[in-house]
């Protein structure tokens, strides 16, 4: 276990959960710019799904600023790295295989710190997190690799698809969740 008073530890813990979650808030500006290019593409299935991975990364971004609440540390509201815009679609999915591959990696280091600092809690939730990201790097690598073998027949074959993603969820004008 890592040297060091109870709070500098703590301090340690805090700074890689708010490195993660300004992981999360990049990805969630990434992947909506890149939502609404693939829906003005006539590319829906592809933007739902991209809409949907958006609201993951939502979730995880939250649940990252909770625990370091918990810690006492302060939330980040800064972005990670800047947004690429204006991704062509055959990039988007390669970009964000990448991404996703890089966050899985940067997490496993994060756990690694969580676990030198004796805090368990945030380290399973590190765990938690890293297997929805998982899921997301075999999606977006998997739309890549048929990009790559497919190319145009594939995207003609997804052209004209319904980008919705199901009824909106409640908001708080809407009402709360049911």
């Amino acid at each position: 276990m890592a040297q060091g008073s109870k709070e500098q530890r703590r301090k340690k813990v805090v700074e890689v959960l708010n490195k993660a979650r300004s992981m999360e808030l990049m990805a969630i500006h990434q992947y909506m710019n890149q939502h609404y290019n693939l829906d003005d593409q006539d590319y829906g299935e592809l933007a739902a799904k991209i809409k949907l991975i958006a609201i993951d990364e939502m979730r995880h971004a939250e649940m990252f600023a909770e625990r370091i609440k918990e810690l006492g540390g302060e939330p980040t509201t800064d972005l990670a790295s800047k947004v690429q815009k204006g991704q062509k679609v055959e990039a988007v999915f390669s970009f964000n295989s990448n991404l996703e591959d890089d966050t899985i990696d940067a997490y496993n280091q994060f756990l690694l710190v969580c676990r030198e600092n004796g805090d368990s809690i945030s380290m399973k939730l590190f765990e938690t997190i890293n297997d929805e990201e998982q899921i997301h790097f075999n999606y977006f690598d998997n739309v890549s690799d048929h990009l790559k073998k497919l190319g145009a027949a594939y995207l003609a074959q997804i052209a004209g698809t319904p980008a919705d993603t199901g009824p909106p969820s409640k908001g708080f004008v809407t009402g709360p969740a049911a």
